[in-house]
């Protein structure tokens, strides 16, 4: 799902790794590379609705099975306090304790407020309020997990629509791997993807890769599907490797958002966008065309081609049909939105990477 960007103008190093070697009178010492840590994702799907989730199975000390939609539209650990934190201390006003913060089953909760609005136009703006938090955190169940010991996070107490009317308890978990931030708090505390708090080991770049999910093991109860890796090799990041990288640019206050230029092509008509591909928006994907002149969100009609060719050399095209790949257009001066989104069906034969280290973003036709 899209984070509501503060910015209003969108304005490329690979890394190289090497082994080190120490020298002695007699013996070299060589130090080992790590190797990449998988993470599996759960595939959901109803008659046209699809969505990724990832598991979080403790915070603090607390065991939990909580499922977070994978998001790569927006930045940080976004989850409802509901179960997580004594009934008594949840209000719709805001979290009820005193002092600078208070420690709950190994959960420290600030008095650090703030609010978080999604969505791709003013139509579909949904809202959580609540407070910076930190705890050791479990990424991931049986089938393979992660743990960060101290990660910052957004514990909120209330989640209200566009029309203000408050969404039920854990309607807006989310799970933002991108390298923006959500929030930034005092301190350079940043609410931003948990993966870059995440060490892959030695050797290895921070940041992550996702394969291509394919259409088969999506299911109505949820298919485990091995995923994503953590830490990325030389390999990985070289001009060999069949991505294409863009490299994000710094905004202050929303750090490197994952939004890169190209040129936009449905039904033979083109406009310059800034694109998105964003895992957390379903079953539509927003065209932001500037010249549109029609009003409101208006859906592309079926068999419809629709393309993007980015700067950094990455093309992608699709049909639209009356259940895929539906597509809306609007113009963004009168739908208040920013940048094209890609939804989830890109994911479904295309891969994905950010790294973390130099701030690049990898595309790659599958």
């Amino acid at each position: 799902m899209v984070k509501i960007y503060s910015f209003k103008n969108l304005s490329f190093i690979l890394v190289s790794l090497s082994l080190l070697a120490l020298a002695s009178c007699k013996k070299e010492h060589h130090t080992t590379v790590a190797t990449p840590t998988k993470l599996g994702l759960y595939a959901y799907s109803s008659s046209i609705y699809k969505e990724l989730g990832i598991v979080i199975s403790k915070v603090g000390t607390q065991n939990l099975d909580s499922l977070l939609v994978f998001d790569t539209g927006s930045g940080g650990m976004v989850i409802d306090a509901t179960n997580i934190l004594p009934a008594s201390m949840i209000s719709t006003s805001g979290f009820v304790f005193t002092g600078d913060s208070t420690v709950v089953d190994g959960i420290t909760l600030t008095n650090q407020t703030s609010s978080i609005a999604y969505g791709v136009d003013s139509a579909t703006t949904e809202t959580v309020y609540g407070n910076l938090a930190y705890a050791s955190v479990t990424i991931g169940d049986e089938n393979g997990s992660i743990v960060i010991k101290r990660l910052p996070f957004f514990l909120y107490y209330k989640a209200v629509d566009s029309q203000n009317n408050i969404l039920p308890a854990h309607e807006f978990d989310v799970f933002g791997v991108s390298s923006e931030y959500d929030l930034q708090f005092s301190n350079n505390v940043n609410i931003t993807s948990p993966f870059s708090y995440f060490d892959p080991g030695t050797g290895l770049t921070k940041g992550f890769k996702m394969s291509a999910i394919g259409t088969s093991d999506y299911s109505y109860l949820g298919t485990y599907v091995d995923a994503l890796t953590l830490g990325l090799t030389s390999d990985d990041l070289s001009g060999s490797s069949g991505f294409s990288f863009a490299t994000l640019s710094y905004y202050q206050g929303d750090g490197y958002a994952p939004v890169i230029p190209g040129t936009v092509t449905y039904n033979n008509k083109s406009f310059a966008s800034y694109v998105l591909f964003d895992t957390g928006t379903e079953p539509y994907s927003y065209l932001e065309d500037p010249t549109y002149a029609g009003s409101g969100t208006n859906l592309l009609p079926t068999n419809s081609a629709v393309s993007v060719s980015t700067t950094s050399g990455f093309t992608y095209s699709y049909v639209t049909s009356a259940t895929e790949n539906l597509t809306n257009v609007e113009n963004p001066g009168t739908a208040n939105g920013n940048e094209t989104v890609f939804g989830l069906e890109f994911f479904l034969n295309n891969e994905y990477m950010i790294d973390f280290t130099d701030h690049k973003l990898g595309l790659k036709n599958n």
